[in-house]
Order: structure tokens, then C-alpha cells, then sequence
């Protein structure tokens, strides 16, 4: 399309203001306009309310979820400062918090200690995608109230009534512009996210209340609750395991300040069995820092189990256990229920999804913080320690037995240093029920490891369009990272060296956006399966997955759509003459994790697509000549037999779900 107009001056350059460009642009601020993002709007408050309370200026917090489009979140803390900013004096810091990115009080640490965000974006960010903001500060004697909408003010900070109490309340509404009309907060997610800030909040009360008529019976939550736990963590472990067979009845846990008054780890830890004595399904490890869930894990997890396996090998050593000394890691959390909370000034984290820390020196903190307490946890109480000692013997016996001497199978240590970093690997011994997930991009692969089931479920994100062999030299192939990665994390070897005994997973499962690029991209990996692995397709392992392209809902009804023509036949038929709203996923990554499991992932509800190949030949090793010219034309350097292929056949394409 031709410019509209051949000048180009300064007049051209546009300068966007205040909260305009979040407004312009919210998916680089809260990643989408979708469910997941608009959910992410009361975390940042309610973030700023935590942060006041681990910085122990606070101990009770409510969340209020007013009506579908409106919640409230207010603390017993300081309350935000009324009075003019020195760099601005017509305006109220309380004001320019709300109407300026990158304002708040955590770039100093004399202000807050730690705290769950640093970039002074949040309650900006939440006010300018809002169609209204009330902001209320009790400080100074005095209630003080700003309201705003979409961003700016609609009127000056005005003093209330006098009032002895302190702290802030922040109401706001989510805006139709923004997010559609349908947008609506999920009591259920709203409250577990109040729950979960509430364990991670030591001693600090958090009161949950939400109109009555939001609630449906098959949420199974209450319209009003207080979520209170004194002993943090540990008390949370306590209720979710309360009912299971633990191995460890009584719950190993503790908070310790790391060195220079940098921070602190609080933890929990027990193991659950089954109704016979075994390994239990059931086990977890989540991890914080600052409140944020690391949902990738990271140095504070890996300094965690560090000091769990080496206090128990010693413990081992002590009474003369030598089968002890074959233990890893993996084997002391084959059923293990964990979390690690880290406190910390200064985190780094890899991504801006915050879901891996990375500091080195946390690692060190947390093994040296647990080596003692965990020394004095097993030597107060043999009869257990011996017990635990023998359980986790027996895992380490049952890995070994299962394993030939060179056996790359995926829990050993060395075979998982060898795997790329970017895979998220499962966790389940042996081949059967698993599943690798080749997911395209890396914004897919996060929401994929939230949505997958990580005992069966392995995700490997990869960067865009693959190499297509069929068009590259041998040498491009051999020279590509990101093929051979893939060759070494399925396990099996290629065309050349094909050990199907050797593959890591039963289903490899090819997960693409279900548009046109999407399916290019399977495309290329389904080539790429070919010509290095044809084992792998005649073996029945590949399949693709069934992303659905549309969400129709009408009235309270929702479905998921996987095409085009689906979408038609239901407008037609269905739903023909009535109101409806159709959005469009733009990909994986759009999606929020329980939809994505639900549609693609959860094997109760998904669809899959075989890929399969004709019979070989007699020999039973080579497959047919006119397998190999169809591949060889359609995906190969001359376009013209592709198009003359899809003109002649198109019509006859169908799928096979399994």
C-alpha cells in the first residue's frame, strides 16, 4: 500500500504522553488483551499490598470482587503519600504513581527491602487500562481520594474525613475499550491468587469477598473467607497434605536470613506415599521469589535440593548405609512435596516473565541456610530419618536396575546436563504415557509448562520456522543447533542409527498455532521427521496437535472452534440468530494455560492427529519411491509442484483423530 502522503517532517512524529501508550500498546506491558492479562491487573495491586506487608507495615488485606468487572483491594498499611512531589509540585505522589510509568517507592531499597516488582509500572499500568479508578489513601490524619479514568484524572486529590486509621484502597474497573465486553474477572482465580499470596505472606491475614452472585456451585468456593497462616509455607503444606499418607509426619520447614541482610528463604517439605508404601503420583515442587511463582525454577531450587540430598547421603554415611551413596536428586524428590520461597534485594530473573531466578549466589544461600537445620530435622527423629533414608534407597535401586549401563533414558544427571536448557523435561521413569510437546515459540512454550502435566509432560519451545531439509545441504542440517537439540532430547538416533529401545518418549507431539504459519511450521518439522527419523512415523509416535482457532461464546456458553468452516456450520446452524461473540486466538501463546490444556494438552479432552506413512516395502526398510517424490516435490526448491499439488487435492483432505 503507497504512503498517503510523500512529506516527512517533524509535524510526522507523534509523541505519545502519559498513559498513552499503554493504552496504545498493553500487550508490552501486561502481555495480551486476553484473560490471562486482564487477570494480571489486580496481581499488580495486589503485589503493592504485599510488599507492604512483608516490609511489615501491614498485616490484614482485602480483596473484594465488587461485581464482574470490578475489584478492590485495600491494606492497613502506611497509605500512599498525599503530599507534592518535588520533582512535580502541582501534582501528589499519590497522583503521579497512578498517571506516570516507572514511579513508586521500590528503586530504593531503604523504602522496601524486597519487593515482587521493580519497574514502577503496576497500579500505571492497571489505571490506564481502567475505565474508572478510585484511589483511596487513610495518612495523615485524614481520607484522601483521587478518582481517574483510562488513565488521566478527572479531578484533583480531595481530602476526606478525618480518620486514626491508615493504608490504601485501590477500586477498579475493567475497560470495554481495552478488553471487550465480555471481559469479566474469575472468582476462582481471584481467589486462588489471594490464597496464594496470603501462604506466602507470613502471619499476614487476607480477607477474600465477592458477590454472592458471581459464585456457581462448581466453583466450590465461598463468598467470603479469610486465608491466615501464621507459620507461612508450612502451614499451607500442612492443609494440602493433611489428608495424605506422609512418609514424614511431621513437616520439615523454617525461615533463615541470608548473609548481609540481603534477604531470607522460607521453606516446606514432606514426602507422600500411596495406600501401599510406594512413590506417590502426588508429589510437587514450587518455588517464589518476592511472591512471584518461578514457575521455571532456578538457583534457589537447585540450592533447595542440593542440601536435601547431600544431608540425607550424609546422613546415610552416618549410620552405615552404603546403598546411600547411589542416591541423586531426583530420586530424593520422586515424591517429595516442596516449596521454596526466596526473599531477596536484587533478583535476576531470565525472561521478562520473571519465571526463572537465575542469581548464582542464592543457590549458595539456600544449601548453606538448610544444612543444618535438615542435619538436626533427621538426627531428632532416627526412626523416621531411617525410614525416608530406606524409601529413597529403594527409588535409587528401582533407576538403576531399569537402566543398561549406557542408557541415556531422562533422569539420570548426566543425560539431563546434556539436553538443552529451553526443554522442560517430565518426570516420570520409563517411556510409557510420556509425551514431548515441540511447541513453536517461546511466549507457546511458557504457557505450555503451565498447562502441561509435569509428571508425563515434557515441552521443548522452539524459536519460529525450522530448516527445511528437503531444500538445505546436508551440511546446513548437520550445522543447525536446533535440529540436533531435538535429535538428542527424542533420544533414538536418526535414519542411520534408529534404536527405537532408545526413544525418551511415547508420543511426540508436534504443537503449532492453528493458522497458516502454524502449519507451515509442522510442515517443515514433519519433513524434517522424515528424512532423519522415518521410524519414528512408522512406529505410530508423531502426531499434531488441535489448537482451536476461535472461542464463540453466547450468553454463558462457551466452545472452542478449530476452524473456519466449524465456525460457519455453528453461526449457521447453532447459533444462527443469535448474539453471539467470536474471538480469535492469535496463537498459543494467547491462550490462557487452563484453556490451552484443556483444548490441546489434557489428553481426556484433546484431539490429536496421527501422522503416518505408507506400508514400507518388503524388506520392510526403505519406504517407496513414490513416498519419497511426494515429499521430495511438495517441500523441496520448485513452489510449482506445491501449488498444482493443493489445487488438484485440497478437496480431499481429512483428519484422522486418535
Amino acid at each position: 500500500m503507497a504512503p498517503t502522503k510523500s512529506s516527512y517532517s517533524a509535524s510526522d512524529i507523534q509523541v505519545l504522553e502519559g498513559l498513552e501508550p499503554v493504552r496504545l500498546r498493553p500487550g508490552m506491558y501486561i502481555g495480551g488483551t486476553d484473560e490471562k492479562a486482564w487477570h494480571h491487573l489486580p496481581i499488580e495491586i495486589l503485589d503493592n499490598a504485599v510488599d507492604e506487608a512483608v516490609a511489615g507495615f501491614a498485616n490484614k488485606i482485602t480483596v473484594n470482587l465488587i461485581d464482574a468487572k470490578t475489584i478492590e483491594i485495600t491494606d492497613n498499611g502506611r497509605g500512599i503519600p498525599v503530599d507534592a512531589h518535588p520533582k512535580f509540585p502541582d501534582k501528589s505522589a499519590l497522583e503521579i504513581i497512578f498517571s506516570s510509568l516507572h514511579s513508586g517507592g521500590k528503586f530504593d531499597n531503604s523504602v522496601y527491602k524486597t519487593s515482587g516488582g521493580l519497574h514502577g509500572v503496576g497500579a500505571a499500568v492497571v489505571n490506564a487500562l481502567s475505565s474508572e479508578t478510585i484511589v483511596t489513601s487513610l495518612r495523615d490524619g485524614f481520607e484522601w481520594t483521587q478518582k481517574f479514568s483510562r488513565g488521566i484524572a478527572t479531578g484533583p486529590l480531595e481530602r476526606g474525613a478525618p480518620t486514626k486509621s491508615t493504608g490504601t484502597r485501590v477500586r477498579f474497573t475493567l475497560d470495554d475499550q481495552i478488553f471487550g465486553s465480555l471481559a469479566t474477572f474469575k472468582p476462582i482465580k481471584i481467589y486462588r491468587m489471594a490464597r496464594a499470596k496470603a501462604f506466602l505472606s507470613r502471619g499476614v491475614k487476607i480477607e477474600w469477598r465477592c458477590a454472592a452472585e458471581l459464585i456457581t456451585e462448581d466453583m466450590n468456593i465461598p463468598a467470603v473467607n479469610t486465608f491466615y497462616y501464621p507459620n507461612g509455607v508450612a502451614d499451607f503444606l500442612e492443609e494440602k497434605t493433611k489428608t495424605k499418607p506422609r512418609l514424614t509426619p511431621r513437616i520439615f520447614s523454617g525461615t533463615i536470613e541470608f548473609p548481609e541482610d540481603s534477604g531470607r528463604v522460607e521453606w516446606a517439605l514432606t514426602f507422600l506415599t500411596d495406600e501401599n508404601g510406594a512413590a506417590s503420583d502426588d508429589g510437587f515442587f514450587t518455588s517464589y521469589c518476592n511472591t512471584i511463582a518461578t514457575i521455571d525454577g532456578g538457583t534457589h531450587e537447585s540450592g533447595f535440593r542440593t542440601a536435601i540430598t547431600k544431608g540425607l547421603k550424609n546422613y546415610g554415611e552416618k549410620v552405615n548405609n552404603k546403598a546411600s551413596d547411589k542416591i541423586v536428586a531426583d530420586d530424593v524428590f520422586d515424591s517429595a512435596c516442596a516449596i521454596v520461597s526466596v526473599f531477596y534485594k536484587s533478583p535476576q530473573f531470565l525472561g521478562q516473565t520473571k519465571e526463572k531466578l537465575s542469581n548464582p549466589e542464592i543457590a549458595r544461600y539456600v544449601e548453606k541456610a538448610l544444612s543444618d537445620p535438615w542435619e538436626m530435622f533427621l538426627g531428632a527423629d532416627p526412626k523416621t530419618a531411617s525410614a525416608l533414608l530406606e524409601f529413597v534407597n529403594n527409588l535409587a535401586a528401582a533407576r538403576i536396575k531399569t537402566k543398561a549401563v549406557k542408557d541415556i533414558a531422562r533422569k539420570t544427571p548426566t543425560k539431563r546436563a546434556r539436553m538443552p536448557n529451553k526443554l522442560a523435561d517430565c518426570s516420570k521413569h520409563g517411556v510409557a504415557g510420556t509425551e514431548l510437546f515441540i511447541v513453536e515459540g517461546e511466549s507457546a512454550g511458557g504457557t505450555a509448562k503451565q498447562a502441561r502435566d509435569r509428571a508425563t509432560q515434557a515441552i521443548m519451545p522452539l524459536r519460529g520456522k525450522v530448516l527445511n531439509v528437503m531444500s538445505n545441504s546436508d551440511e546446513k542440517f548437520s550445522a543447525n543447533k536446533e535440529l540436533n537439540e531435538l535429535i538428542d532430547v527424542i533420544g533414538a538416533g536418526t535414519a542411520r542409527d534408529w534404536d527405537e529401545s532408545k526413544l525418551r518418549y511415547e508420543k511426540i507431539i508436534i504443537m503449532t498455532d492453528a493458522d497458516v504459519d502454524g502449519s507451515h511450521i509442522a510442515s517443515l518439522l514433519m519433513t524434517f521427521f522424515y528424512q532423519a527419523m522415518p521410524g519414528l512415523i512408522h512406529g505410530g509416535h508423531l502426531y499434531l496437535s488441535c489448537p482451536p482457532l476461535y472461542k464463540l461464546t453466547a450468553g454463558t456458553e462457551s466452545i472452542y472452534v478449530a476452524s473456519d468452516e466449524e465456525l460457519e456450520e455453528l453461526k449457521a446452524g447453532k447459533y444462527k440468530n443469535k448474539k453471539t461473540e467470536i474471538s480469535r486466538f492469535k496463537g498459543l501463546g494467547e491462550m490462557m494455560p487452563n484453556q490451552l490444556k484443556e483444548t490441546t494438552m489434557d489428553p481426556k479432552t484433546r484431539r490429536l492427529i496421527r501422522v503416518e506413512l505408507p506400508p514400507r516395502t518388503e524388506e520392510g526398510t526403505e519406504d517407496s519411491e513414490k513416498t519419497k517424490q511426494l515429499v521430495t516435490e511438495l517441500m523441496g526448491k520448485k513452489p510449482e509442484f506445491r501449488f498444482r499439488f493443493i489445487t488438484e487435492h485440497a478437496k480431499f483432505v481429512k483428519d484422522i483423530f486418535v
